[in-house]
């Protein structure tokens, strides 16, 4: 598979923006620790524990602030179109969801600034890691996307919440990266999350029923797939075509069916 590889000086004049929105995450994540007030990106994304990621913002709770009793912020309105902003993130921009050992490195991986649709009718502002290599499949389907209407609940990386996936889920956060196991029967290896190959999207629409459990519980309405709603991946629907045109697979035909997975 190609390389979506940038340049070093890209890298340097992409980082400005795109970096300040992964180093505002984890300032937002303090000071709403420190009990200073809600303080999160884009979309409702919320956080739940430690310190954390999140976007470069101004305080507001947007009315479709998702999870109850989760705080939640919207940046400066964004343009009202799509955007993409690629930058290099380091090991301290991953303070949860990095360490030694995993299968890559954060060299290997990229932070992207992207805007998307929320569930409240604005164009919201969020933070996605993901592998160098999927940069470019991954603009392709979220710019489908954008151009769809499809609404996103909050983008932020693991990190906002400690490097928690559960936690992740329960805020319906569409996250990329994060060094962990792959979550099945049995257990088995590193997920493809761990390399930056997998995204999951709006986990509580699009839950994953592994044994007859659902992940996250929240999602438990959402089994029944018989029924589009808004946010679902469900097959044949435009939003899956957004992505699998850009050459990922989707968990959603598993035997355990993850309906918000989706890898490359």
């Amino acid at each position: 598979m190609a390389a979506t590889r940038c340049r070093d000086g890209d890298l340097v004049r992409r980082r400005s923006r795109a970096g300040r929105a992964l180093g505002g995450l984890l300032l937002a994540a303090a000071l709403t620790g420190c009990g200073q007030g809600p303080v999160a990106p884009a979309s409702p994304p919320p956080t739940p524990g430690g310190p954390a990621v999140a976007a470069p913002a101004q305080v507001t709770a947007p009315p479709d602030a998702g999870v109850a009793g989760v705080p939640a912020l919207t940046a400066s309105p964004p343009e009202q179109r799509f955007g993409w902003q690629v930058a290099a993130v380091t090991a301290a921009d991953l303070p949860h969801s990095w360490r030694p050992g995993c299968p890559v490195g954060p060299e290997d991986l990229r932070a992207v600034t992207l805007t998307h649709h929320g569930f409240d009718g604005q164009v919201h502002e969020g933070v996605l890691v993901v592998h160098e290599d999927v940069v470019e499949p991954a603009r392709q389907a979220f710019a489908a996307l954008f151009e769809q209407g499809f609404p996103v609940r909050s983008v932020v990386p693991v990190d906002a919440f400690g490097g928690d996936d559960d936690a992740s889920m329960a805020a319906n956060n569409t996250s990329g990266f994060n060094c962990r196991p792959v979550v099945a029967a049995g257990g088995g290896g590193w997920s493809q999350h761990a390399y930056g190959r997998a995204i999951d999207v709006n986990p509580v629409e699009n839950p994953y029923v592994l044994a007859g459990e659902v992940l996250p519980p929240e999602g438990a309405p959402f089994t029944d797939r018989s029924v589009q709603r808004p946010g679902m991946l469900t097959a044949g629907s435009a939003a899956l075509r957004a992505f699998t045109s850009a050459g990922f697979t989707w968990g959603g035909q598993w035997r355990n069916p993850d309906y918000q997975h989706l890898q490359r």
